[in-house]
């Protein structure tokens, strides 16, 4: 039987403003990434969102980005790679924090926002990724964009590494994103996008945004639920999957067969 993940960036509310709906889309997933605090989320919110996580029996990863709150992220920045490096140790720290307090591993890092698009393609910028990761504990797992540096770094450095796919992005023939700029960078048909997911589930597969299928491994399945139609979308998705015989389990699972 196929295996498969779901996960979800979440934990991204801080102070006063609320985004996301995490409550309800921790019902359909099975890894969830929280934000440390730089790009989102703060402590109050880190720690709900850890204890609910567990009560939903859902595996959390660190979800560190560029402190960056006014751009959540989302903006390159110039950096080094012993800065990239503390910057994803300083964040995973801080959720190690609230997961030692209610007795859980992190099963995953999974960079956010323009740290992680960066780290697809940059070798350098993925190699401090996966040294924070494995300095700070080996056994997590990195996250990584399918087919991208990310990738190539966690195997150069020693550690888990698990392969990410989207389920609403169109790719370029390199296995990258098409840039959130360009049209059809979003896929908006529901039922096309459930079965560009099935087959790349089965048959390893995805017809880039040129018309050329590549190949393409996958481990996990970015969904999003930060409003009622992305419910309803992860929700069919989920639905498809299990109707196509295909198990969704924690990542830790896909790439092992088991516990980490």
């Amino acid at each position: 039987m196929f295996k498969v993940d779901l996960n979800c960036d979440m934990g991204e509310s801080f102070g006063s403003y609320k985004i996301g709906m995490d409550e309800e889309i921790l019902k359909y997933i099975t890894s969830a990434n929280i934000a440390c605090g730089w790009h989102a989320g703060d402590a109050m919110c880190m720690s709900k969102t850890v204890e609910s996580a567990v009560k939903n029996n859902v595996e959390i990863g660190a979800h560190p980005g560029f402190m960056d709150i006014e751009g959540f992220g989302r903006r390159e920045m110039v950096v080094s790679k012993e800065e990239a490096k503390a910057y994803v140790k300083y964040q995973l720290g801080a959720l190690i924090a609230f997961a030692n307090s209610n007795n859980i591993k992190i099963q995953h890092v999974k960079a956010h926002g323009a740290l992680y698009n960066m780290a697809a393609k940059n070798k350098d910028l993925a190699i401090a990724i996966a040294q924070a990761i494995y300095e700070v504990d080996k056994d997590i797992i990195l996250l990584g964009l399918a087919n991208s540096e990310m990738i190539n770094a966690g195997k150069e450095v020693g550690i888990k590494i698990a392969s990410e796919v989207f389920a609403d992005r169109a790719y370029n023939p390199d296995g990258t994103l098409v840039s959130r700029k360009l049209k059809g960078s979003v896929i908006h048909d529901t039922d096309l996008a459930i079965k560009r997911v099935v087959r790349m589930v089965k048959e390893g597969k995805v017809e880039a945004i040129n018309g050329e299928d590549i190949d393409i491994k996958v481990d996990s399945i970015c969904v999003h639920g930060d409003n009622p139609k992305a419910l309803e979308f992860v929700d069919k998705i989920k639905q498809t999957l299990i109707d196509e015989n295909i198990e969704i389990v924690p990542i830790k699972e896909v790439i092992s067969g088991g516990d980490i």
